[in-house]
């Protein structure tokens, strides 16, 4: 296999990594939408009518899954470090897929659960670490566009299988919807990855970013020289550091990113699901409201593109921390908001705010610890994206219920993310290891 992917790239007239972003791509358009929350929503008038079930019941699902993603995700991490991303990612399209078609059958809660728990889960966590790391083991220099491309067809594929499902239930039932979802993931999510995937372009005799421009990096410093910080980002294999897992949780930075996605995600989960309700609580129609979700998401793909484009110019510890502020504006403005003409630019700006958690925290993984063990330290940190997004909904939810209003926990929500934003101007990028130039190594 690995004789074929080589011969096929030394034979594209393009570099190979566009065919690693093109299959990260299909899993966009497949496994990644089938067990989103956006996709679940069509299902759950037709499905809730049908049996009876209450919304709470389906809410509990996906807090499940994603808790049960938290624990997957240092295992996929591992794997994908060893094997690369296209074995987790078939799998991952298999499982998907396969519960797809089951829950086409479900006539009772717990097949409801059994088959839904195991999709949600490989979507929360391993999926996102199989595309990301993907298309960071393959660039560097461009790796900034290369991501915020894969944000933008990310967001298409969340937009348009819901769609699809939608036109499916309304010709022919919501069982057959679920079937044909499923089948077709199985078509498209687990062959091509299987087949062109390649763990890092060092694995089949190309440079990375497809062009070799070797500079002096601290491998070259003599023993007791101090290790240069570069100003913004690595731009090459060559200035990347390559900090094993241990290496990468002695650095204060770890720790202090693993913090901001908490608080980060807890606005970006507890917000978005929240919005369209508070703004109907605060008399506005309901198709008026359920426009800040609209705009909160198409201004995720225009913040994609802004944050992506000040990367290469600014270091990327400053971008989280004005995302960080951007954020807490936005959320403020919805809290503070009783009518569309608040609403929808504050929630513009909240979206702007969160396509720059997701583009800038990919990023600053990559290249703060290189690409040889980052499945595994991102196996690690993305469970604290994962617990924000499983506490912001339920925080809000519950002071809802006892307060009858959004104003408090949007509030709370607001500064805890503006003390993040302080915080992580402290995670500075960690330097080379003592030993390192020496030749000295650890396993991770």
């Amino acid at each position: 296999m690995r004789q074929l992917q080589s011969r096929l790239a030394r034979a594209l007239p393009f570099y190979y990594g566009w065919v690693i972003f093109g299959s990260a791509i299909g899993i966009s358009f497949s496994s990644r939408p089938l067990m989103s929350v956006a996709t679940l929503s069509v299902f759950l008038v037709p499905m809730t009518e049908e049996f009876g079930w209450s919304h709470g019941f389906f809410s509990g699902a996906v807090s499940l899954g994603g808790l049960c993603a938290v624990f997957m995700s240092p295992f996929a991490g591992r794997i994908i470090d060893r094997y690369g991303s296209g074995v987790v990612l078939a799998i991952i399209s298999t499982i998907a897929g396969i519960c797809g078609i089951g829950l086409s059958l479900v006539t009772q809660q717990w097949m409801f659960y059994s088959l839904y728990i195991p999709g949600r889960a490989v979507f929360a966590g391993p999926l996102e670490l199989g595309t990301s790391t993907a298309i960071s083991n393959w660039f560097i220099r461009r790796r900034p566009f290369a991501l915020a491309l894969l944000s933008i067809w990310q967001g298409i594929g969340l937009a348009s299988i819901p769609l699809v499902a939608q036109v499916i239930i309304s010709g022919w039932g919501w069982r057959t919807s679920w079937a044909a979802l499923g089948m077709y993931t199985l078509a498209i999510g687990v062959l091509p990855v299987l087949l062109l995937m390649v763990r890092r372009p060092e694995d089949i005799g190309l440079e990375v970013d497809g062009t070799s421009s070797p500079r002096p990096t601290d491998v070259d410093l003599a023993p007791g020289q101090p290790a240069a910080q570069p100003a913004t980002r690595p731009t090459d294999a060559r200035s990347e550091l390559n900090l094993t897992v241990r290496e990468a949780m002695h650095t204060r930075a770890f720790w202090i990113l693993a913090l901001f996605s908490v608080a980060g995600f807890i606005v970006q989960a507890g917000v978005s699901l929240h919005q369209v309700a508070h703004f109907i609580n605060q008399g506005v129609p309901g198709p008026a409201a359920a426009l800040t979700a609209s705009t909160f998401a198409i201004a995720q793909t225009i913040g994609v593109i802004m944050w992506a484009t000040l990367a290469r110019r600014i270091p990327l510890r400053f971008l989280l921390s004005a995302a960080g502020f951007m954020a807490a504006t936005g959320t403020i403005g919805i809290a503070s908001s009783s009518t569309m003409i608040g609403g929808a630019p504050s929630a513009f700006i909240l979206g702007m705010a969160v396509g720059g958690f997701h583009l800038v925290l990919r990023l600053i993984y990559a290249d703060y610890y290189g690409r040889q063990y980052l499945g595994s330290i991102r196996g690690l940190t993305i469970g604290a994206q994962i617990s924000g997004q499983v506490m912001g909904p339920l925080i809000a939810g519950l002071m809802f219920d006892y307060t009858q209003s959004y104003w408090i926990p949007f509030s709370a929500f607001a500064v805890t993310v503006s003390l993040a934003a302080l915080v992580v101007l402290a995670a500075t990028p960690p330097g080379r290891p003592a030993g390192r130039a020496l030749g000295l190594t650890e396993e991770g």
